[in-house]
Order: structure tokens, then sequence, then C-alpha cells
């Protein structure tokens, strides 16, 4: 992917706040959500090998929200042949790539269906509370909302990725220099790996 100081929107409040909760209960306090990537996959799809090192600051962990069905996920090494480590991703799994393994080689080489063998993962099946605390990211949706939603989950799986990409102070180097437009936009090996990923059109019928 590629930043640019000159490209961007506000950042969700709601998520920002819920992955700055959970990056400061891995101990990562101060952790700032400033760019955030969501990938959809269907069960013929798959991401290939890459490494996220686009963002200036790689000190900050990468956070991955995973929902709906399952996937296999591979985490390598810092070279491209080293052997992965295979483990599942299971709709409310959360995972921190943090210090080492923050440059590290990983993939998602297959979408499986959730081990349950439900059509939605239990943790998506359950009502909501109504009495949700003041200041609660989640919030309700009407029947008719969740409706769509599920039924997309039912065959897909969201895999939403969020990063800090500049440390504290932090600004683009074109921000610096007097002709912003000359500045090339930074880009990480994603999109350079990515051959395998699939792209699929929406349904239209």
């Amino acid at each position: 992917q590629k930043y640019s100081a000159n490209h961007h929107t506000p950042f969700p409040s709601d998520l920002a706040f819920l992955s700055e909760q959970v990056a400061a209960a891995c101990g990562f306090r101060g952790f700032q959500a400033q760019a955030g990537i969501l990938n959809y996959y269907h069960f013929d799809s798959s991401l290939g090998i890459h490494v996220d090192e686009s963002e200036l600051d790689h000190s900050r962990p990468l956070l991955s929200f995973s929902f709906g069905q399952s996937s296999i996920f591979l985490l390598g090494g810092l070279k491209r042949e080293e052997a992965p480590t295979a483990m599942f991703m299971h709709s409310g799994d959360i995972m921190v790539m943090s210090g080492f393994s923050r440059l590290l080689y990983h993939a998602v080489p297959r979408v499986l269906p959730n081990p349950e063998g439900t059509a939605l993962p239990s943790c998506l099946d359950q009502a909501v509370s109504s009495d949700l605390p003041v200041g609660s990211v989640v919030e309700h949706s009407s029947d008719e909302d969740w409706q769509v939603c599920a039924k997309y989950l039912q065959s897909s799986r969201i895999n939403m990725t969020i990063r800090q990409v500049l440390a504290e102070g932090q600004k683009f180097p074109e921000e610096c220099g007097t002709n912003k437009k000359s500045q090339a936009p930074f880009e990480d090996s994603h999109h350079q790996e990515n051959s395998r990923t699939k792209r699929h059109k929406a349904n239209t019928d």
C-alpha cells in the first residue's frame, strides 16, 4: 500500500478507540490508529506472501481483527525462504504483530468454513445486549442490515488490519520539502507480492 500526507481521510473514532484499548492491553500504550486495511475473502481467496513494511514506524504493533469464516495463516521469517508456522485464525481472533514479528513474512493460503459446523460462528450469532455501556464501540443495527451482513459472512471472511504509520512527532518526508508533488509515495511489498490474491466481482443477481 502507499501512504501520502496529501491523501487521507479521518480515521473512524470508534475503531481507533478499540484498537488503542487492545494495543494498551498488550503493553503498547500511546498507540495511534492511523491507517486501516480491509481484506475481503471468499472460500476460493488467498493472500500471497508479503511483509507490511511501508509504515514509517515499525516499533508500533500491527493489529489484525478477523470476522466470519476461518482461515489458515502462515507466519514465516525475515527471509521469504524460511519455513512458516501454520495457525488457524477464527472469527473474533485478534493477532498482534510486534517486536521481532512485526516485519516477518506472512500469508493466507486458504479460507475454511468455521469449525463449529454452523453457517455463522457462535460469536456472531449472539444477540447484542440492550444495555451497552456509555462510549461502547458496539452499536445496535437494524435487523435488516444485520441480515445482509450475516448472509455475507456465511461464505466470507473479513480481516481488518490497523496500523500506526508515523512515530509521535514524525512527519512524512514530502511535508518537509518545498515541492510536495515531486515526492514519491511510500509502497511496501504487499501489492508487489500478492499476485495470488484473487479479486471477486460483486454478485449483481
